[in-house]
């Protein structure tokens, strides 16, 4: 299982929101390539990168700040606002390993369906979860559509990552939905990347032996709760 250690980008700096809440923002750092580069130093081979802005919008107004991120050379996934072949071009051609489309592929199916075409494993599908809901719009908005029907339409599509983050427990710090992600690995071949709470090193041996493709660890790791490298041995 992959480790990914997640920043989210605001304003050019690093922060972590809690439950979504853009009025409840902790800065970590205001140079956010450092920490990548830190991230590396410590074993990292992939990372999460989110543009907290362009997800409420649907530009990128972070852009520069993640090129500088994803120069630091490992595996990258990038989300937030991507709405346009354009832009995920944009991010493929900056370095991004894969583009998560959250928002795009609920409200245009046609869109998400021609970027599969287009770029297969470049692309993944961010599954934000509220009360058994998919959100849009930077979470500030909750859609009609169910989680597990959501992820039988992705798979039938030929998504092949879906990230899937219960927004109740991210930035809590009060430990992951592991019951929602072991439904997810039971009753779907696609792969999923667990967000949202993990706070300890016990989630992510779970997590791995209940097939989970990835884990996003955020705010427990900011916070010193857990070791970046512990995590990284642990999903080994």
């Amino acid at each position: 299982m992959k480790i990914f250690p997640a920043i989210d980008v605001v304003g050019g700096k690093a922060v972590r929101l809690r439950r979504g809440d853009y009025n409840e923002m902790t800065v970590y750092s205001e140079h956010p390539e450092e920490v990548a580069s830190d991230f590396k130093n410590q074993g990292a081979q992939c990372i999460h990168i989110v543009d907290l802005e362009g997800a409420k919008t649907g530009e990128t107004p972070n852009f520069d700040t993640i090129k500088k991120i994803l120069s630091v050379g490992l595996f990258s996934e990038v989300g937030g606002g991507i709405r346009s072949l354009e832009t995920v071009e944009k991010y493929l051609n900056a370095g991004a390993s894969r583009v998560i489309l959250g928002t795009a592929a609920i409200e245009n199916p046609e869109f998400l369906k021609e970027c599969v075409k287009r770029f297969g494993s470049g692309i993944a599908v961010g599954a934000d979860v509220k009360d058994q809901k998919i959100a849009v719009r930077g979470w500030l908005q909750s859609s009609d559509l169910g989680l597990w029907e959501f992820g039988k339409n992705m798979q039938e599509i030929g998504v092949k990552t879906l990230i899937c983050t219960d927004i109740s427990r991210d930035g809590e710090m009060r430990g992951s939905n592991l019951e929602m992600y072991k439904r997810l690995t039971d009753e779907l071949s696609i792969g999923i990347v667990a967000s949202g709470g993990v706070t300890n090193i016990s989630e992510i041996a779970t997590l791995k032996d209940c097939g989970c493709e990835g884990a996003i660890v955020g705010k427990a790791y900011y916070e010193g709760l857990i070791s970046l490298k512990d995590a990284i041995q642990a999903a080994l």
